[in-house]
């Protein structure tokens, strides 16, 4: 067997494992409700058995998430778009839609009402509100954007933004970290 296809099973154990605790799961619920074993997943997570599809996909169906998520599987030009999104204690929910370091970032986001604080860093940011009410905040400044609205600012300005009221509000959000700049090419006539 080649080495690196060793390395790729090797990874496997370990993602499991982080995978059951980032759900919370037991290892006994997790063979309660895939089949196999508590040891038979105990030896696969530590890397003491190999990773079989018989054993993969009981688990991944366990999990609900696709089979080379669980493997690792290098990129093969599939079309589809895998979002990942994050969930916050809070109830926020950050989805990347992009994947570019020290580029632009795109990210789609529900803001669950939270604490004002401002912020600022490098950068430049757009905000587009798709459903509710988003209340930025840029120094002294206070302003209010409905669905359809948009506001573009400098990060280095003190900043917060989060629902308007105790509901949350949904965004687009885009992140130039170097301080990148959108450059209308097209505009209404």
């Amino acid at each position: 067997m080649d080495a690196e296809l060793d390395e790729l099973l090797a990874a496997i154990g370990p993602r499991l494992r982080a995978l059951r605790h980032e759900r919370g799961m037991t290892l006994e619920a997790l063979s309660a409700v895939t089949g196999i074993s508590v040891s038979g997943l105990s030896r696969l997570e530590s890397g003491k058995r190999r990773p079989t599809l018989e054993l993969l996909i009981p688990i991944a169906r366990a999990h609900r998430v696709a089979l080379d998520r669980l493997i690792d599987a290098p990129a093969t030009g599939d079309p589809r778009v895998h979002l990942t999104p994050r969930r916050h204690r809070d109830g926020s929910v950050l989805v990347p839609l992009t994947e570019y370091p020290g580029r632009l970032q795109v990210f789609k986001q529900v803001i669950a009402p939270k604490p004002r604080r401002l912020v600022s860093h490098p950068g430049y940011e757009w905000l587009f509100v798709l459903a509710g009410e988003l209340l930025l905040v840029l120094g002294e400044r206070e302003i209010t954007l409905g669905p359809g609205e948009v506001a573009e600012f400098d990060t280095a300005e003190p900043h917060w933004f989060g629902p308007s009221s105790d509901r949350t509000v949904e965004i687009l959000h885009i992140h130039g970290p170097r301080g990148d700049k959108a450059r209308v090419r097209a505009s209404p006539a």
